[in-house]
């Protein structure tokens, strides 16, 4: 009888296995279409190793319940950052109202020339909201190299440039890193991307065949 009843228990676990095979999972929620690198999960960075320019540690944790746009650049720039710098001020205003919850960091490749008098003075040219942060040059390496940045010293004459990764990293309100704004796309096109971050939360795992059998 026992046995019987084992064979009988087995067969209705098989069956109810091959029903659960054969009931479609349910639709997932198709990802938000970004513009812009969506780096969800990263480990990049995953903070910074600089200080603000009166000389505080500075941390992305600094600015929780905000979004924050964090580019390295260098204030002698010709190009790539017054135009990075510029079209952050453009985002900032397609935002609206939640604009003021974006913040700007701008983090210096050249702290041999980029004091911090110079880097307040440059945000200052950008808007007063943004904000400078700089190391010597071994936290300079260790913060470009957790967030994968290239750069270099370029001989120019009696001085230097710096060739450097021209890109700008998105972490969201809780801190974590989110997004890649490409160099080339548009303002409104990040402006697009952050209003979806701001209405997106990160992607989980999915805990839906777990739970089928707890």
């Amino acid at each position: 009888m026992q046995r019987r009843t084992l064979i009988t228990a087995l067969a209705m676990a098989g069956v109810a296995s091959m029903a659960l095979l054969a009931t479609p999972a349910p639709a997932l929620a198709a990802a938000p279409k970004l513009n812009g690198i969506d780096l969800t999960g990263s480990s990049l960075g995953p903070d910074l190793h600089l200080s603000y320019t009166n000389g505080k540690p500075a941390s992305i944790r600094d600015f929780h319940g905000k979004l924050v746009l964090l580019f390295f650049g260098f204030t002698q720039c010709p190009d790539v950052c017054p135009t990075a710098l510029a079209r952050a001020v453009e985002i900032k205003r397609l935002l609206g109202a939640d604009g003021q919850r974006l913040q700007v960091l701008f983090a210096t490749v050249d702290p041999e020339r980029d004091t911090a008098p110079l880097l307040d003075a440059y945000m200052r040219a950008f808007d007063p909201g943004f904000i400078a942060v700089r190391g010597d040059k071994a936290q300079t390496a260790r913060t470009a190299g957790d967030f994968k940045i290239y750069y270099s010293k370029v001989p120019s004459g009696s001085s230097y440039t710096m060739d450097h990764t021209a890109i700008t990293y998105v972490f969201d309100d809780k801190g974590a890193i989110r997004l890649a704004l490409r160099h080339e796309q548009t303002a409104e096109q990040c402006a697009a991307d952050l209003r979806t971050l701001l209405q997106t939360p990160p992607k989980s795992t999915s805990n839906f065949l777990k739970g089928l059998f707890q």
